[in-house]
């Protein structure tokens, strides 16, 4: 196949970021209907901050699963096939097809890859031998199954030393697990300990000082600066690599979460549009190519410096859309993104840190008090309504 299509503005991606993106230009333009595309092989689309509670036991995950037909926005062409290269000086992409799709205006939306191989006898072992994951939609179930049959020992809770979706969220489902270890009365004979390739609990100082009285108060072990890379899930053994001394520390357990490896899509990484790092090359501020002037680019796929997050995604989608939408009308785009993002950090059943804060790691907080400290408030914004803002505004394009 060698089909020739034109578009005004292909979107890769239909994700959080692509939808949502979508969504606004369709809001803003209704001479846009027909002329965009999203290219995105999956036929389902997932809510993901809500499979820390899943995880926990605490919601079902089928409410955080639609179809994707269902969530594309009318007027926008689904085209269910995966990028396999970009070619941004002839503006055009191949799919894995063979098909050649040309675009005007292109926004890659592709999110952030899991990679499960790069830790030696993971994928081998999730679901058994007590290791479990919250990071895919068929193993998020483990984790409860090993939370409520834990009978004590070591509970290993890893966070890698790559990006990931959300900073917070490897340690969220440590605090719930201490919860519910408590409650079944297993805790007084177990050991919570958190491994962290990362060198601190948190990068904003006023949210990792209230998370280290949190770490006190549930009596956590941390290892700071120690990346997981080996699974013996017969001997359950985790090996991880020290990262300040080269050296290679093993910690039995008797249950493990893990959180792979993460990284840019291999498809992007070999790209022209990468950066070094494998991450879409964007002005952190505009979110247009620093090299090429009708890209854009938007969420885990780029190299913006600040978390990975789709609260942040619902910040810079306004920003994107107006500037393109400025670029298509030969204005200059005066719209900037500063860095916003949000991490609803669970610290237990019914309470949570609300983190939120710019490139500057300066907090950035929306309401009228303090969100370092723990609420049950901020734990049922979490529960109840972010997911309705979900699925209901920010993929409408309305929030």
């Amino acid at each position: 196949m060698n089909n020739l299509t034109d578009y005004k503005v292909i979107i890769v991606g239909g994700g959080s970021a692509g939808i949502t993106v979508a969504a606004r230009l369709l809001r803003e333009s209704r001479a846009l209907r027909g002329k965009i595309a999203i290219i995105d092989p999956a036929t389902k689309h997932y809510f993901q901050p809500l499979w820390t509670l899943v995880g926990g036991g605490a919601v079902q995950k089928d409410v955080t699963e639609r179809e994707q037909s269902s969530l594309i926005p009318d007027g926008v062409v689904w085209v269910r096939e995966a990028v396999e290269e970009f070619f941004p000086d002839k503006q055009f992409i191949v799919t894995d097809s063979g098909n050649k799709l040309y675009y005007d205006y292109l926004v890659v939306a592709a999110g952030i890859q899991i990679d499960w191989h790069k830790v030696k006898g993971l994928k081998e072992n999730i679901g058994m031998n007590g290791v479990c994951s919250n990071y895919s939609y068929d193993s998020v179930e483990s984790t409860w199954e090993n939370i409520r049959h834990f009978n004590g020992g070591n509970a290993v809770f890893t966070n890698p030393n790559t990006p990931v979706k959300c900073g917070g969220a490897p340690q969220k489902i440590m605090y719930l697990a201490d919860d519910y270890f408590r409650k079944s009365g297993v805790r007084s004979r177990s050991d919570i300990i958190f491994a962290s390739g990362g060198a601190s609990i948190f990068g904003v100082k006023k949210y990792a000082d209230a998370l280290n009285k949190v770490i006190d108060r549930k009596g956590i072990v941390t290892h700071f600066k120690h990346n997981l890379v080996e699974i013996n899930g017969q001997q359950k053994k985790a090996i991880f690599k020290n990262l300040e001394t080269n050296e290679y520390v093993t910690i039995p357990y008797d249950m493990i979460h893990v959180v792979p490896p993460m990284s840019a899509p291999d498809f992007l990484k070999k790209s022209p549009l990468a950066a070094d790092n494998g991450w879409v090359d964007v002005d952190q501020y505009t979110l247009r190519h620093k090299k090429f002037g009708n890209v854009f680019g938007i969420g885990d796929c780029t190299n913006l410096p600040t978390s990975k997050t789709g609260a942040a995604i619902r910040k810079q989608a306004p920003v994107l859309v107006q500037n393109l939408l400025c670029l298509m009308n030969e204005k200059t785009g005066t719209q900037e993104y500063t860095g916003y993002t949000s991490c609803p950090i669970v610290t237990g059943y019914g309470s949570l840190i609300l983190a939120e804060f710019d490139y500057s790691s300066n907090p950035t907080e929306s309401f009228p008090f303090n969100q370092a400290k723990e609420r049950y408030s901020m734990y049922l914004l979490k529960k109840e309504l972010l997911p309705i803002l979900y699925w209901n505004g920010m993929l409408k394009g309305i929030l």
